[in-house]
């Protein structure tokens, strides 16, 4: 069994991947082609590895976790909050298809760009299914996601900003602090929201 097979494997028999289609987009986007080329060896380690300019590209037990959470259905739109080398936006756009779109946000230039060239190794931007902006995502109005993923955590609370742009029936899964939060809408004034202790993020900027 290849490395990738047995970490992948690993993530099921933990029951931290159970979704076909997520243990799919596992399999086919390469955890490889979103790490710096010095630390390919270690892709399929069970732990963050740096990709510079003090942010990480997070362990998969932990992306697992969180996008079981989010639960990405085909033909989505979905936006990508710090979306760093790419992993996510690439597992997200796997899921979403043709007929889907993600947005991918990430503050830091140098790895907007990047992310964006991992990203279309997979012609997914070509495509546009997947689209970069580089910036802190204010200034995104009138769009509608149905999920919303931060790959960064925020210090007490999401921005505001995230609940509006999330269409009712959506999620957003986000670290908050040392906690991830499950965020359901299930009204334009009522909110679900359940709290997953004991992780730990880099601040969202």
């Amino acid at each position: 069994m290849s490395a990738k097979e047995s970490l992948i494997q690993s993530l099921i028999d933990e029951r931290f991947l159970k979704t076909p289609s997520l243990i799919e987009a596992f399999r086919a986007i390469d955890r490889a082609d979103f790490v710096p080329k010095e630390l390919r060896d270690e892709a399929y380690g069970n732990y963050p590895l740096p990709i510079g300019y003090g942010q990480t590209i997070s362990q998969p037990l932990t992306v697992a976790f969180m996008l079981e959470l989010l639960a990405p259905q085909s033909g989505e739109k979905m936006l990508d909050v710090g979306s760093g080398s790419g992993w996510t936006t690439a597992l997200l756009s796997y899921i979403a298809g043709a007929e889907g779109h993600v947005m991918s946000i990430e503050i830091i230039p140098e790895l907007c760009a990047w992310g964006n060239e991992n990203v279309e190794k997979y012609n997914f931007v070509a495509k546009s299914i997947a689209e970069f902006i580089c910036d802190n995502g204010k200034n995104i109005i009138d769009r509608q996601f149905d999920k919303i993923l931060s790959g960064a955590a925020s210090d007490a609370a999401i921005p505001d900003w995230w609940r509006r742009q999330c269409a009712v029936g959506g999620r957003i899964v986000a670290p908050v602090a040392g906690s991830i939060w499950l965020f359901i809408k299930k009204s334009e004034t009522e909110w679900e929201e359940k709290e997953y202790p004991g992780f730990a993020f880099v601040p969202l900027v």
